[in-house]
């Protein structure tokens, strides 16, 4: 899993429901795949690296490298659709949640939640960020 503890109670920036956003984590032939579901829309590093480019080779995890850095800035920008969120937490999120991450799923993947995005974010920024809902 992300490493992350269970959020406390708090006020949501939207309504929970069963479509909540869950990116997915997974090796496919040696290389990083990171899927956003429902819809398994595949998160690529294009749009994250037009912002800052550390590995134009693609997204990795499970330690604090330029890999991780371009997979919290992507992960960040999709999330929240904010440039200027995503540029200034994502070497925070690197370090505190992509970073321990692991496929330690049963199905050899790792999951990583609205919920617990939100409680990464809310550790280091004043109000919610919403994600962007597309």
């Amino acid at each position: 899993m992300s490493g992350i503890s269970d959020p406390q109670p708090s006020e949501q920036s939207r309504p929970s429901d069963d479509s909540d956003v869950v990116y997915v984590g997974y090796r496919r032939r040696g290389r990083a795949i990171v899927e956003k579901q429902p819809g398994q829309e595949q998160l690529t590093p294009d749009r994250s690296l037009e912002l800052a480019n550390h590995s134009p080779s693609g997204f990795e995890w499970g330690y604090g490298g330029s890999g991780p850095a371009q997979l919290a800035l992507a992960l960040l920008l999709d999330y929240t659709d904010d440039e200027e969120v995503a540029l200034s937490e994502y070497m925070e999120f690197k370090t505190e949640v992509v970073s321990q991450l692991e496929c330690t799923e049963p199905d050899g993947c790792w999951r990583l939640t609205r919920r617990e995005i939100d409680a990464a974010l809310r550790e280091t920024v004043d109000e919610p960020i919403a994600p962007s809902v597309n």
